[in-house]
């Protein structure tokens, strides 16, 4: 059956309440289902990049939003996916007692063991938190080794500004890294189209991706996403498969300098 923009944005108002739509995998009783909307204020990551892709055919149609980012309590760098469609193979987490199933999907970027490989361990405890060792030359993103930028000024002309507590030689820190990278080398943190397309259709068309768009808090509960310019033009351009409906008047503000993220 064909589908509407009002389903669309029904699915969307979902995501933003966290209530699972009809498409979720019914499970069993004891399994927990997560439904996320995308999020770049979230306190438990440092947000670098973010962009949406758009996959509709006739009868079929996914959203899937993209973030990067340091995880400042999983200790790691990632890549979040969100989905949205009538297509969608929903991540299930299984468990002894009971499954997870949500509509994210996490790709590791930097690893744990990385970070700590790279980490500074030349000072007070508080001093080697989460800061780069000034030795450290490259660091390994998913096999591929990328330069490490020392050059504070490099950094601060892009408007990283690394913390200043407990830093006294103003050190380069983990999410400072991710968020350089993503400006300098994007590619480098974003996701594969092989990996989008994890838990969409493998035939299902690509539209486009949306680098620049205008983001509202979801932190503010009367900003449902059927209410938004972003995604009314998003469920347009799926309805109708025409990309040149994607005619925002509202000014991109995606980018994370324009978002607190990662406090927590």
């Amino acid at each position: 059956m064909p589908f509407t923009e009002e389903e669309i944005l029904k699915q969307l108002d979902l995501a933003f309440k966290g209530v699972p739509n009809e498409y979720y995998p019914e499970g069993t009783p004891g399994d927990i289902k997560y439904n996320f909307p995308l999020d770049l204020e979230h306190g438990y990551c440092v947000t670098a990049g973010s962009k949406i892709h758009l996959y509709a055919d006739k009868t079929r149609w996914a959203i899937v939003c993209e973030k990067s980012g340091y995880q400042n309590r999983g200790g790691d760098a990632e890549i979040e996916l969100d989905y949205f469609g009538n297509c969608v193979s929903y991540p299930i987490d299984k468990y002894p007692e009971r499954d997870y199933i949500s509509n994210a999907s996490n790709l590791v970027l930097i690893s744990g063991e990385e970070y700590h490989r790279i980490c500074n361990n030349e000072g007070t405890d508080y001093e080697n938190f989460e800061l780069i060792s000034p030795s450290a030359s490259e660091v390994n993103i998913r096999g591929k080794k990328i330069k490490i930028e020392h050059d504070l000024s490099k950094y601060t002309s892009l408007g990283i500004i690394p913390r200043e507590d407990d830093n006294p030689k103003r050190l380069i820190g983990f999410g400072d890294l991710v968020r350089y990278i993503n400006e300098t080398d994007p590619s480098a943190i974003s996701a594969t189209e092989k990996e989008i397309k994890e838990h969409i259709p493998a035939d299902l068309p690509k539209l486009m991706t949306i680098d620049k768009f205008h983001f509202e808090s979801v932190y503010d509960k009367k900003n449902l996403p059927g209410t938004l310019e972003t995604y009314q033009l998003i469920a347009k351009v799926l309805v109708a498969r025409d990309t040149s409906l994607w005619k925002p008047t509202l000014k991109p503000n995606n980018h994370w300098s324009n978002w607190s993220s990662g406090n927590l």
